[in-house]
């Protein structure tokens, strides 16, 4: 039988990996990229042309700004997702905009799963994402297909919008940790330890993780090539924060995380949000930030 098409919408660094793969297993794919990136996937002209065409429809877009506007804007997706369509929402987002965007899903009909993932751009080139699902047992099985291409595990963190609130606990786990890893460097160079003895070090002992691992190595080499872009981690640990102070969560941890990685975005926006660390050396060690 031939593979359902499926549209991107939102066509980033994450999208491009995931549809290379699923292109590698047999799906047509098509995509909409505002300011995303391109390549030989055909690109139609708007989130509405996506969903008209596509039987699964990806959403993959760094904010709720974002997804609203692609959702019900000028030539939005909105108009044209019937019931007939499955939707994938890869997107982090707040719980509340995963909350509207499930109750526009009950309303028109069609089948949503909240679906971030976990991973950076080398987990979405190889397809060793994590993806989180919220939504429906019977859903989750249409989309399993699609699941196991772009990920290596699949969970399923229970109804609706419970998948964009556990991606922000692994996200805020992600960022708070970096920041430990950060004010560790800077201590050890500020007391004076041989510069890539700390590094190498943090890089070998069983207490980092091998993500922070990869962190550490570009803090060594004080390059920061974007796998995971500041102003986006920035943006997640916002989300974090605000939703945390609806339930009444204690996070102070992840608050001192979020201010740091405030900080380190007025100048690294655009760079891996491991540039935080050179952030922290350059102000503790006074060396040069490249």
């Amino acid at each position: 039988m031939p593979r359902p098409k499926i549209g991107f919408i939102g066509y980033g660094a994450m999208a491009q990996r995931m549809g290379a793969n699923l292109r590698k297993a047999g799906y047509p794919v098509v995509a909409f990229a505002p300011s995303g990136g391109k390549d030989e996937t055909e690109m139609l002209p708007s989130p509405r042309a996506i969903a008209e065409a596509a039987e699964i429809i990806i959403f993959c877009v760094p904010n709720d700004a974002a997804e609203i506007q692609s959702l019900s804007g000028e030539n939005g997706a909105l108009a044209a997702l019937t019931a007939d369509k499955l939707v994938l929402d890869t997107s982090t987002v707040s719980p509340d905009q995963a909350d509207a965007f499930a109750k526009l899903a009950v309303e028109h009909g069609f089948s949503l799963l909240d679906a971030p993932m976990s991973g950076s751009t080398p987990e979405a080139e190889s397809g060793d994402l994590v993806m989180l699902v919220g939504g429906d047992e019977s859903v989750v099985k249409r989309a399993q297909p699609v699941l196991d291409v772009i990920g290596k595990l699949t969970i399923h963190a229970g109804p609706a919008g419970s998948a964009a609130r556990l991606k922000l606990v692994v996200n805020g786990v992600m960022g708070a940790t970096l920041n430990i890893v950060a004010e560790g460097v800077s201590y050890g160079l500020a007391a004076g330890l041989d510069r890539d003895v700390v590094f190498e070090t943090l890089q070998q002992v069983a207490v980092v993780s091998p993500h922070h691992k990869r962190k550490l190595k570009m803090g060594q080499n004080r390059e920061f090539p974007s796998q995971f872009p500041t102003r986006l981690m920035s943006k997640d640990m916002g989300l974090l924060l605000d939703a945390g102070r609806k339930v009444g969560a204690f996070m102070p941890g992840m608050a001192v995380a979020d201010q740091a990685l405030a900080l380190s975005n007025r100048l690294h926006a655009d760079e891996d949000y491991s540039a935080l660390i050179g952030a922290m050396e350059h102000s503790v060690a006074n060396l040069p930030h490249k």
